[in-house]
């Protein structure tokens, strides 16, 4: 018998007809002889709505933390009753269970949460009885039984821990997509869903743009060794598997395009080429808990600097009217910015063996007169910076001259 745990996310479980749609899925598992145990978001935009009505009390005090994770913790508890409440109503014994309930211990960091430990003793007892347990994601407990949660995205990161510790054969991701596609389709009417791809690659994809996964989910299942299944919780089709790079298999050039539009762009001209000079120009903006992407420095033949970094859109302002504060002290000729950028990247495993994916890849939008204005690279990934306007063109460009349609 195979031990699968399943995860369904918000949009799978959005009313009680997904619901119920959700428990045939798992009915339909169990009658193929599998074990099973499910982690369930809340219910829709639930989460969201109450961490609206959070936000309206106010949340500026670091102590409301911890009430702010009483509060969203709910939506998951609802989620879990309707659950097992269905699958009971159909015949197969079930059980619901909280964060706390399963005792999955986390630091106290609330609102943030990591996971220290997972007591499974309760689900090896309904799994050996064939019971199906269903269990509230994005949650656990502190060591003083205060109610904790994982950050957004985090019942991916539930279920990645349990089929870690209960060594499952493998961890189903089910969402409102058929699995991990060559790029956004909404923008590539050509997108591919791919049959597979190496944890790596779903890491570079996952923190570049594509929304499918949580990057704390893929990496815990990476670290773990555990086979993660992204599918679709309204179509019957194969998804995409995610696990190790397999050495005898010759892996595509590059598996896909992620991006986004969440980007901004700051400089600082002219400035003093001496030691330390970088730490003086971002260690404020660390400081303002601002996290800075992309960072190029360029130095002139008079020995001046020009220092160019990314945030994220929603911290430009604030970050604008540090720099200009910092420019003065450091003697700064001028603070520039640009909050019309995005950043798109090219991520295949199969960049470590073949030459010239970057110069292929300039030349493309070149063609299109796209202008380049920051370049990043690793061994698996190039990330550009452009103007937000040439965007889709740009990702529409590339899918087609890399053939990742075929």
């Amino acid at each position: 018998m195979s031990l699968f745990v399943q995860k369904f996310g918000g949009t799978s479980v959005a009313s009680l007809g997904h619901i119920e749609n959700v428990a045939r899925k798992i009915l339909t598992a169990r009658a193929e002889g599998h074990g099973v145990v499910v982690v369930v978001s809340a219910m829709g935009l639930e989460t969201d709505r109450l961490d609206d009505l959070a936000r309206e009390v106010g949340i500026s005090d670091p102590a409301v933390n911890r009430e702010v994770d009483v509060l969203l913790s709910t939506g998951e508890q609802v989620t879990t009753a309707l659950l097992s409440m269905t699958l009971i109503n159909m015949g197969c014994p079930a059980r619901s269970y909280t964060g706390g309930q399963v005792r999955i211990l986390t630091d106290s960091a609330h609102t943030k949460a990591r996971i220290l430990n997972i007591d499974v003793s309760r689900l090896r007892s309904d799994i050996d009885t064939g019971c199906v347990a269903v269990v509230a994601g994005f949650q656990g407990v502190d060591e003083n039984n205060n109610i904790t949660t994982l950050g957004r995205g985090g019942s991916d990161t539930t279920a990645v821990a349990l089929a870690s510790i209960l060594e499952a054969d493998e961890c189903q991701i089910y969402t409102d997509v058929e699995g991990v596609f060559t790029t956004d389709p909404r923008v590539v009417e050509g997108a591919k869903c791919l049959s597979r791809v190496t944890f790596e690659e779903m890491l570079e994809l996952a923190s570049l743009g594509s929304k499918v996964l949580h990057t704390r989910a893929v990496e815990f299942a990476s670290k773990y060794q555990i086979p993660m299944r992204v599918l679709s919780s309204f179509k019957d089709v194969e998804g995409t598997l995610i696990t190790s790079e397999d050495e005898n298999m010759e892996q595509p050039i590059i598996s896909g395009i992620a991006f986004t539009r969440d980007e901004a762009k700051l400089t600082v001209l002219g400035v003093n080429d001496v030691p330390g000079i970088a730490w003086r120009i971002l260690g404020p903006i660390s400081e303002a808990n601002i996290e800075v992407d992309m960072i190029v420095q360029n130095v002139a033949a008079d020995m001046s600097t020009d220092f160019t970094f990314t945030v994220r859109r929603d911290d430009y302002d604030q970050a604008m009217k540090i720099l200009q504060a910092v420019a003065e002290d450091i003697e700064a000729r001028e603070v520039s910015g640009d909050n019309r950028i995005a950043k798109l990247s090219m991520v295949g495993v199969g960049m470590r063996s073949h030459a010239g994916v970057a110069s292929r890849m300039f030349e493309v939008l070149g063609n299109e007169s796209i202008n380049i204005q920051m370049i990043s690279t690793s061994e698996i990934k190039i990330s550009v910076v452009i103007q937000e306007k040439y965007l889709e063109l740009a990702v529409r460009t590339l899918h087609s001259a890399f053939e990742l349609e075929k």
